[in-house]
């Protein structure tokens, strides 16, 4: 990409301590160099935005909105170079990487739009009582590599509108399309309103235990989650923490198995299956089992793989080499605990590609059920009695969501709400918007998005 790119502190692109090469998934050759903070940096952007807080919360609140809506504008006009750049850092489709990207401008603007009024609780002749909302004051937004843009603007968008400045981190793997569109954000924010650092992973614990740091809103793996929150609690900041899911989707007997096969596919493999809502077990009624596994095998094998940026290609790589190899061991877990009827092998190339894989007549302890396996992977188990399989499902620490999928919405509705998951869905799966509240029951989360 030629020049390294730089972060973003108190309003000005700034160089790093160091640099950092940036890995491209379908070839697993570096493609960007990235600048990349000390210690002392992170300090710097946390004071940056300390001290720009106050005057930012002085803002009038639809000023602020307003800022948000040319922020999604010049984002907007960016828009094809920043999906090509996510397509090489992130490795999914380019149809895919223009989504996100547009995403990120329809979030920004849908958060600049909402309201958030002075509610009067009582009104009488004892009292009035009102309740207002104030800024907490310095935001800290760590945000994954799966949808690195969409996500991180996702916090950023909120906690501006409100009055907090923020420091938002990257993932490592990343950070190519933030850091540009930090870039843009200096031309549109006042300094220090928005600050953006990149680590090594190795700043994470600084930034969410620093006394000036009054919330951390986190999305990544519950192991991290947990980590984070026991950072925090050493100055018991605000958290927001979106985790890890495992989700589960029951079909029932009188689904249409075309449709409801096209459904599963259109979740289960979206961005290489690394979607934290992607469906990730399905549960198949004995009686359309055999029927259904054979439409999946069929519509999974027909899936193209490759480099994102080529035509047609559906899936593509893996984002990193370190999920790549957990990916091909969980094809270990699947060969060796169940019957492979599509793909089953690692991709042909030099990047981390895995060939979209079926999974039949795989046991509920299998590890490749158990755990979130964030690949192009999908194992399928029968059951025969609906009151079981509510069991099945819910049998896991972890619950960000759910699908139930039927050809009557009644029957659908009853057992959906019986899914222990912050959503569930029926006859979809994997749909978010803004107006809607996000967030993990169980060990998927803590708090609310959106």
């Amino acid at each position: 990409m030629g020049a390294t790119l730089k972060m973003l502190i108190d309003g000005a692109l700034v160089d790093g301590d160091s640099t950092m090469e940036v890995i491209n998934p379908a070839t697993a050759k570096p493609f960007a160099s990235v600048a990349c903070a000390s210690v002392a940096q992170a300090d710097a952007a946390i004071a940056a935005a300390k001290k720009a807080q106050p005057g930012w919360a002085a803002v009038p609140f639809e000023e602020r909105a307003e800022y948000l809506r040319k922020l999604a504008a010049a984002i907007d006009a960016r828009a094809d170079e920043l999906a090509r750049t996510l397509v090489q850092e992130q490795g999914k489709p380019l149809p895919e990487a223009q989504a996100e990207i547009a995403y990120a401008g329809i979030f920004l603007r849908a958060f600049a739009d909402m309201k958030l009024p002075v509610e009067t609780l009582q009104d009488d002749d004892d009292l009035k009582v009102e309740l207002h909302y104030r800024p907490l004051g310095v935001v800290v937004g760590i945000a994954p590599w799966n949808f690195p843009v969409l996500i991180a603007f996702n916090k950023v968008a909120p906690a501006l509108l409100l009055g907090n400045t923020m420091v938002l981190k990257p993932a490592p793997t990343t950070p190519v399309a933030t850091l540009m569109v930090g870039e843009i954000a200096k031309e549109i924010l006042p300094p220090g309103v928005l600050n953006i650092v990149v680590d090594r992973n190795d700043l994470g614990s600084h930034l969410t235990s620093h006394p000036d740091v009054a919330k951390v809103s986190f999305t990544g793996s519950t192991v991290t989650g947990k980590k984070v929150a026991e950072v925090a609690a050493s100055t018991l900041k605000r958290l927001t923490l979106e985790l890890g899911g495992n989700d589960a989707g029951v079909v029932l007997d009188d689904v249409d198995v075309k449709k409801t096969a096209q459904g599963v596919v259109d979740s289960a493999f979206a961005n290489a299956g690394q979607v934290c809502i992607a469906l990730k077990r399905l549960y198949v009624a004995d009686r359309i089992y055999d029927e259904m596994c054979d439409e999946l095998a069929k519509l999974v094998s027909d899936l193209q793989y490759g480099d994102g940026l080529e035509q047609g290609v559906r899936v593509g790589p893996l984002q990193n080499e370190m999920q790549f190899k957990k990916a091909k061991a969980y094809l270990e877990h699947a060969a060796a605990d169940g019957k492979i009827i599509a793909g089953g092998e690692a991709g042909d190339g030099e990047g981390y590609f895995i060939k979209p894989t079926v999974v039949r007549d795989i046991k509920d302890d299998s590890p490749l059920v158990q755990e979130e396996q964030f690949a192009p992977i999908l194992p399928v188990l029968r059951y025969s009695d609906v009151e079981e399989v509510i069991e099945r499902a819910n049998d896991t620490n972890l619950g960000l969501g759910g699908s139930v999928w039927s050809s009557s919405i009644d029957r659908a509705y009853e057992y959906a709400q019986r899914i222990d998951s912050g959503t569930v869905w029926i006859n979809h799966h994997t749909h978010f918007a803004p107006h809607i509240p996000f967030g993990g029951a169980k060990e998927s989360g803590v708090g609310v998005e959106f």
